[in-house]
Formats: structure tokens, C-alpha cells, sequence
């Protein structure tokens, strides 16, 4: 049956638009812009094909070309993933609540998932005050250095994460108390795992703590997460444990509820 099912979806592949989404995919934070040699370079896409899918692409406003002639996402790209981060479910049912959070707080506050060796912001209600990088809806963070990354890594076990983790770089880490390494890191993650919370503490910036709490659906392992992210100079270590663990708990709970109930 399998066999069957995989020549059925042969059948109805288009080649054309696949090599189109394997362009788009090349596009990330740290990949903001692509010369068509190194389109076809990390596709494998023979340069003539490459040329006319981003011809196409550019055509329909998917990717946009810079006076030197690189590549980079066009309006197009960002008005269909505006649109999926409105559409979900986890993102509307999380909306209310974050606020609430946020206003009683008065602290930033983040819903975020995990995508493969980093944690995508599908929300975020800043405080203005907090210094950090310019983080917004769509962002994304190395999972080992935050607080929701941890939590939804130690759900994991330790095969998944060495997996998940084989080719992230811990020599990238930013903040003074980062793990430097996945042996570093899987002790941190079995405190998580125990706790059931986890705490970053100037792990991916100077300056910068978080608390995070799991979001859970219908199913067994969590949907995302969501955190308080605070200036070091206004909360220790133990507010984060504390008062703030309380509430960011109580609005993952909220959450929840909602979520099992669509």
C-alpha cells in the first residue's frame, strides 16, 4: 500500500513547482539574500532551470532581485506567511491571554514552536524597555539558548535531540551562561524535563532572563510554548521561579484549555 500511495503521489508532483519551494526554503534569518549560483549550488537545480523558476518567482512577487543581482524574498512571501500566522488556531486562542499576561506584567511576552534546532515566534507583545535583538513575529532563536527552546527540547529524548542538534553550531551562542556544547546542554534539559518549566538566564544575551511554561493540545507532547522575557537589572533569578513562573503558568493552563476544546 505504501508503494501505491508514494507512485500516486509521484503521479501528481509538479516538478516545476517543487524546485520553486526549494528556492524559498534557501531563505532564512541567517540566509537573507542568494546569488542564483548559489541558488543552484545548495539546490542542485541545473542554472538554466534555476533562471526560469526565479524569473517566475520574481515574476509573481515571491522574490525580489537587488541592484547587485542577488536574490532575496519578495512582498508575496511575507503577506502568505502574515496569513498562516493569522490563520492558526494555536495563534488566535493564545492572542487574548498573552495580552492579559503581558498587561499584568508588564513584561514582554512570547508564543513560540520548535522548528528544527530553533524556536520560531509566532507571537510576541513587547515591553518597550527590554533591551534585546530585534526579535518579531516570524523571528526565530536558537532552541538550546532560550527558555521555550529548552522546554520543548526536553520533551525529547536524548537521541532526538543529538539528531535534532547534529549540525547546530554552540560556538554561535551570544549569551555569558550559553551552553557551549550538546553535553553542556542535555543536563540543563533533564532539570527542564524534571521541573517542568524552564529558565534562561543570560543565556541568549546579556541582559536578558526568561521564564517559559509548555502549551499543550490534544495531543501527548506540547504544542509550543510561551514565555516572560525580562531586563536582568529589573528581576533575579528567583522573581522568574517565583511570581512570574505563577502567572506564565496559569496562562499556558488558559491556553490548554482552549486548545483541547476546538
Amino acid at each position: 500500500m505504501k508503494a501505491e500511495s508514494g507512485e500516486k503521489s509521484n503521479r501528481y508532483r509538479i516538478e516545476a513547482l517543487a524546485k520553486g519551494l526549494d528556492v524559498l526554503r534557501l531563505f532564512d534569518e541567517s540566509t537573507t539574500s542568494l546569488k542564483l549560483r548559489e541558488i543552484c549550488d545548495r539546490t542542485g537545480i541545473p542554472m538554466p532551470t534555476a533562471f526560469r523558476v526565479v524569473a517566475t518567482l520574481e515574476e509573481e512577487g515571491f522574490v525580489e532581485r537587488l541592484p547587485d543581482g542577488a536574490i532575496r524574498p519578495g512582498v508575496s512571501v511575507l503577506t502568505l506567511g502574515s496569513a498562516a500566522l493569522r490563520g492558526s488556531s494555536l495563534v488566535q486562542i493564545s492572542e487574548r491571554p498573552l495580552l492579559h499576561l503581558a498587561e499584568a506584567t508588564g513584561e514582554t511576552v512570547n508564543l513560540g514552536v520548535l522548528r528544527g534546532a530553533d524556536v520560531l515566534y509566532l507571537a510576541r507583545i513587547r515591553n518597550a524597555d527590554l533591551v534585546t535583538a530585534n526579535i518579531q513575529v516570524g523571528s526565530t532563536l536558537p532552541a538550546p539558548l532560550t527558555s521555550m527552546g529548552k522546554l520543548l527540547l526536553a520533551y525529547l529524548d536524548e537521541d532526538a535531540v543529538r539528531e535534532r542538534l547534529a549540525d547546530f553550531d554552540f560556538t554561535r551562542a551570544a549569551g555569558p551562561r550559553a551552553p557551549r556544547s550538546i553535553d553542556e546542554l542535555l543536563p540543563r534539559l533533564a532539570e527542564t524535563r524534571a521541573q517542568g518549566f524552564a529558565v534562561q538566564d543570560e543565556e541568549v544575551a546579556a541582559g536578558l532572563r526568561s521564564v517559559s511554561a509548555s502549551v499543550f493540545g490534544r495531543g501527548d507532547g506540547p504544542e509550543g510554548a510561551i514565555n516572560i522575557a525580562v531586563a536582568t537589572s529589573r528581576h533575579t533569578v528567583d522573581d522568574l521561579r517565583g511570581p512570574l513562573l505563577t502567572r506564565v503558568r496559569a496562562t499556558a493552563d488558559e491556553i490548554s484549555v482552549r486548545l483541547r476544546a476546538v
